[in-house]
């Protein structure tokens, strides 16, 4: 135990404070940095960006990035020996994160990760288009041109600055594709522009409502099929997909599916999990093979994470499931449903560490989940020594707490 004690409330059914208990927050975990490169999985943590605190980062207005502490995230991250998953939902892509700030962070991310000798993989989608300028598309020939000219725009961005290409999924694409016939069209052009092997990113609903029918299909089996097409056709392009359906077994087929497949040069594309619900298993694995990652969770739990990975590198596959293991409520709950909103949970948890001045996010996205949301967020952080500086965690509770209208 660390010898802190905060007050934190308890509440009813309707979210009325009902009474207190005092709380002596644990040490910090066990976490260690690696004396060398993480070699038993390939892992990313998909990074949010920290906002100028005292800037106009409301719903509508352009984000105003506070890029030292943005960057001094990501070098936390890298000395834990994760890559940085940038420029994803998860850095609110196409909520609150507009293309003027995501070409900045892209550019500086890809520059700060070549100082270190870090890896960086960044998003490239097609969020330029503006709302409107998608809803007027129509479906068909003339859309589809112009989905494919915004995807081709942000992949040289992501090049051009040194960084691999995640091709995100697409919103504008969801409304001009008539079939599964022009997600492949698209695609097809899309990564005939790649100069190395890319990451495809299949984002679940629960995540974006928008991208509803993905692949061409509200069917999961048959959206599945269209994927590993794409897959097959340009698998020496693919270095991996990312998975975020929240759906283990399914990710558990499609791993065992891209197993199957010829090796290309050697290799194979890998599966990146994106389940931030069931990651602890997916990880470890099974006698069959086991996913690597790329989760905006491992932003939340990076200590924790690079230690189960070092603990797999060193043979130690029961130790590194029981780490992750041990932070899978946490990440249960900052993805809880609305899933959208989890970039609230993670923002919260970086404030209550002290890595961002205030607890905020551009967009005004900080106003995403209750009071009663985060108290817990905290008691479960706490639980699996997610707290790294308890004294600065419980002040800075204990004024979130009085501002929110609750005293002890």
């Amino acid at each position: 135990m660390s010898g802190v004690a905060v007050v934190l409330p308890l509440f009813d059914a309707e979210g009325r404070v009902a009474g207190s208990e005092a709380v002596e927050l644990n040490a910090p975990g066990p976490w260690t940095t690696p004396s060398g490169p993480i070699t038993s999985r390939v892992a990313f943590a998909a990074a949010h960006v920290v906002p100028q605190v005292g800037a106009e980062n409301v719903p509508g207005a352009p984000a105003v990035v506070d890029w030292d502490a943005t960057l001094a995230y990501r070098h936390r991250i890298w000395k834990h020996g994760l890559g940085v998953a940038d420029a994803m939902d998860t850095a609110q892509r196409g909520m609150g994160l507009d293309w003027a700030a995501t070409q900045e962070l892209i550019r500086r991310s890809a520059a700060e990760a070549a100082s270190v000798g870090a890896r960086v993989a960044c998003g490239a989608g097609t969020d330029q288009l503006s709302p409107e300028t998608v809803a007027a598309l129509e479906p068909g020939d003339a859309g589809l041109a112009v989905v494919t000219e915004a995807y081709r725009e942000q992949v040289h961005v992501v090049q051009d600055a040194g960084a691999q290409v995640i091709v995100m999924a697409s919103r504008a694409l969801t409304r001009v594709a008539r079939g599964p016939e022009d997600y492949a069209r698209v695609y097809d052009a899309v990564l005939a522009e790649a100069d190395q092997p890319v990451v495809l990113h299949w984002l679940g609903t629960m995540f974006d409502p928008a991208l509803a029918g993905y692949w061409g299909s509200d069917s999961v089996d048959d959206a599945t099929a269209t994927f590993l097409d794409l897959i097959r056709a340009h698998q020496p392009r693919i270095d991996g997909v990312k998975v975020s359906l929240l759906d283990a077994a399914h990710e558990v087929g499609l791993r065992r599916a891209l197993a199957a497949l010829p090796a290309v040069d050697g290799n194979r594309p890998r599966l990146y999990t994106g389940d931030d619900f069931n990651y602890p298993e997916l990880i470890a694995g099974d006698e069959q093979g086991h996913s690597d990652a790329l989760l905006g969770i491992f932003a939340a739990i990076y200590p924790a994470a690079s230690t189960a990975l070092q603990a797999f590198d060193a043979g130690d596959a029961e130790g590194g499931h029981k780490i992750l293991a041990s932070t899978e409520a946490l990440g249960r709950h900052i993805f809880a449903a609305p899933t959208y909103y989890y970039k609230t949970g993670i923002a919260f948890l970086s404030w209550l560490n002290g890595f961002q001045s205030g607890f905020s996010l551009v967009g005004g996205l900080h106003s995403g989940r209750s009071l009663r949301h985060l108290v817990e967020l905290a008691r479960l952080a706490d639980g699996c020594g997610m707290l790294l500086d308890p004294p600065l965690a419980a002040a800075r509770l204990r004024a979130f707490l009085t501002t929110n209208g609750v005293t002890a």
